[in-house]
């Protein structure tokens, strides 16, 4: 019987659908506003236009570290059976100053777990703030990148590129975006996804 429903399962993953998964923190999870109004949603909106058929599912959670996301991954890739994995995390690894080595073998470990699954791995970056001292931040900032280099993945530097920055676009914490960033966001993250999305649109077309 479990043989059975093994062999049921691989099946079902084969015929599904060329989805998106989102793994994420706060940032995707619209932390602080209507679920409806966040980049994800925007997101979803857009694939629809640009692939009919293609799901996003969004699963990302409020606090969230990179530890949190490698573990929760299997079930999930499993669950879902994605073509492209977006892994926005890491954020939160850096506020709660853990050690950037760890968040980037956390990271090629999701990458490696996508990848093992099937599925195109994508890496959108972070920031923190200036207060954890330049040593810190340098490193944080570079864990992303060297992971990146070194796994050839699609790969945006800092996702909160021309929010972080911008007060009238930032919620009264400073660290999560406002309901008028979030199609800023959806620019951010379609720079990389915008080809994923058409290369798996065109090859579950085929």
């Amino acid at each position: 019987m479990r043989y059975m429903l093994g062999l049921l399962c691989g099946l079902l993953s084969l015929i599904a659908s060329a989805d998106v998964l989102i793994v994420g923190d706060s940032i995707s999870a619209a932390y602080g506003i209507d679920k409806e109004q966040g980049w994800v949603t925007l997101l979803e909106q857009r694939v629809a236009e640009e692939c009919p058929g293609m799901a996003v599912n969004n699963a990302s959670v409020s606090g969230e570290t990179t530890a949190g996301g490698l573990a929760r991954l299997p079930v999930l890739l499993q669950r879902h059976a994605p073509a492209i994995v977006v892994i926005e995390l890491g954020g939160n690894d850096g506020l709660r100053g853990m050690p950037p080595a760890q968040m980037a073998r956390n990271l090629r470990g999701m990458i490696a777990a996508s990848r093992e699954a099937g599925a195109e791995p994508l890496l959108f970056g972070m920031l923190i703030p200036p207060n954890y001292g330049a040593a810190y931040n340098a490193m944080f900032e570079s864990a992303f990148r060297d992971v990146a280099e070194a796994e050839e993945i699609p790969f945006v530097p800092f996702f909160l590129e021309g929010v972080g920055d911008d007060p009238a676009l930032m919620q009264d914490d400073g660290i999560h975006p406002t309901a008028a960033a979030q199609p800023v966001l959806l620019d951010n993250a379609w720079a990389v996804l915008a080809s994923a999305v058409r290369d798996h649109c065109e090859a579950d077309d085929v």
